[in-house]
Formats: C-alpha cells, structure tokens, sequence
C-alpha cells in the first residue's frame, strides 16, 4: 500500500475516510476556501469530476482556513457553499491546515512528494494535487490555474495510469 493510501482524513460531517477507499482511482486533492477569489474554481472541479468519475476520477475538497481566513465557516456553511452555490457532489473534508506545524499529514506528504515553488508549503488556496491510480503523487497545479486547464493532465492519467 503506498504513504497516501495509508492515509485517512475526516469528511465534512466528521467520519473517518481511509484514503485506501480511493485506490483504483485518479485523484485530486484540492485545498479549498469558500470566500476566496478562486472560489468559482468548484463549479470547475464540480465539472471535471462529473465528466471523468465514470473513469475514475474523483475530486477530494479539503476546507482550510489558513490564507487570508477565507473558510471561517463550520461544516455546514462549507456545506451550503459547495452544494447550494456550486452544485459540488465530489467529496469534502473537515476544515484542515495544510502549513504550518499543525499540517494535516495527508497535505504533509503531497508537499514533501511534489514541493512547490514555495517548496515545502502551500501558497494559496485551491492549490491542487493529482495522484495516480496507484497512489503515487503526479502533478501539483498552482491556486491559479483553473480546472480546465488541468484536463490533459487528469486524461492522461485516467488513461495511462493502469488499473489495478
């Protein structure tokens, strides 16, 4: 099993989610914000998730409250902000920090697996991973860029990217 099928974090209403129930599958991690400029990036990951879960592809949305306190919210204001405003049906996770010594370890080991310009730390939020079918980390994409720009990368992946 590899680090990030090892891995658990907890979803939004608080239960326990073993990173190994997305093994088989292409993976992007996104650290997200509901009053963040790059908010309308949901309505994208949304997208890219319905186009491509019958692939394989599915979309983790890890809340964070650490840039420019952009997630002040509790679970169900995530909530009402994912589903009612941007339709989101991908899964989301309990409000995390991803810096910093209180890091979640899942956000621990994409930093330390695909280091940044930043290096070992986020920049923003809506910083994105991709992972493989096989667990192993692919691609990191900057808060700036948007979810389509990222669909060659998530195609080849789904496409090169054996099952198991």
């Amino acid at each position: 099993m590899t680090p990030f099928h090892q891995l658990t974090a907890t979803s939004l209403r608080g239960q326990p989610v073993p990173m190994a129930d997305y093994a088989g599958k292409v993976v992007l991690v996104v650290n997200t914000a509901s009053h963040c400029g790059f908010t309308p990036q949901y309505a994208g990951l949304e997208a890219l998730y319905k186009k491509y879960a019958d692939q394989g592809l599915v979309v983790l949305g890890f809340p964070c409250n650490q840039f420019g306190k952009q997630e002040p919210g509790g679970a169900d204001d995530i909530a009402q902000t994912c589903h009612i405003n941007y339709g989101v049906s991908f899964p989301m996770f309990g409000k995390i920090e991803v810096n910093g010594a209180a890091a979640h370890p899942l956000f621990r080991y994409l930093k330390d697996a695909l280091p940044g310009v930043l290096g070992g730390r986020i920049k923003w939020n809506f910083t994105k991973f991709l992972i493989g079918r096989n667990g192993k980390p692919l691609r990191r994409f900057a808060p700036i860029t948007p979810p389509q720009k990222m669909e060659a990368a998530i195609l080849a992946a789904l496409e090169t990217d054996a099952k198991p």
